[in-house]
């Protein structure tokens, strides 16, 4: 399947990212787009580079000291992220609690609207604190249950969100504007207002 742009306003720092979208990525229906040959499945360590660098740009002078995701999708993003940051860590919420988190943990419910699923995403106490300034990072915002599932677990440990990063946001599903709602500063990098007959029209 071939796909088409049509764009409001190209912007040039991440249009290295939708132009890969439209190359790569698959239309299913009018809501989803698959980008698994080289974001969430397959990964393109050069793009996933570049995003980190993005993030790093837009968030720049922040106070974070570390940053929040989600197992599995966000984990690279999130470490090139890091990287350009200043080799921050990396915290990784786990869909399911492990036999070895011993030592207490935070705990919040998250929905998938593409798995049609609800999971619970834990972090163990001992990797988020009140001390901590976090900055969010996932590969897609759509509903913006993810992220705040992510915002909740900070919210229990009683760290600060000074941002919640996105590489791709699909801004017709609303999360964003959730998210900003809620006081949250919110950056994705490319946003798709529409899918529709196999043209995606980013913002």
């Amino acid at each position: 399947m071939t796909l088409s742009v049509k764009s409001e306003d190209s912007g040039v720092n991440m249009q290295l990212l939708k132009d890969r979208i439209l190359k790569d990525g698959q239309v299913i229906g009018t809501g989803v787009v698959k980008v698994d040959s080289f974001l969430n499945h397959q990964i393109d360590v050069a793009l996933i580079w570049e995003i980190g660098r993005e993030f790093a740009r837009r968030f720049h002078g922040l106070p974070v000291n570390k940053i929040l995701t989600i197992e599995a999708s966000g984990i690279a993003v999130a470490c090139a992220t890091a990287m350009h940051m200043g080799n921050l860590p990396v915290v990784f919420a786990k869909k399911a609690a492990p036999s070895t988190m011993i030592d207490g943990y935070f705990a919040a419910e998250c929905t998938s609207f593409t798995k049609r699923t609800v999971s619970t995403v834990t972090v163990s106490q001992k990797y988020l604190t009140e001390a901590d300034n976090l900055l969010i990072i996932d590969d897609f915002l759509a509903h913006g249950e993810a992220a705040l599932a992510l915002a909740n677990l900070a919210k229990q440990a009683g760290a600060t969100v000074s941002g919640i990063g996105a590489v791709i946001e699909k801004a017709f599903q609303g999360g964003s504007d959730k998210l900003r709602q809620e006081g949250y500063r919110v950056e994705s990098l490319a946003v798709i207002t529409s899918i529709q007959d196999d043209h995606i029209t980013f913002r």
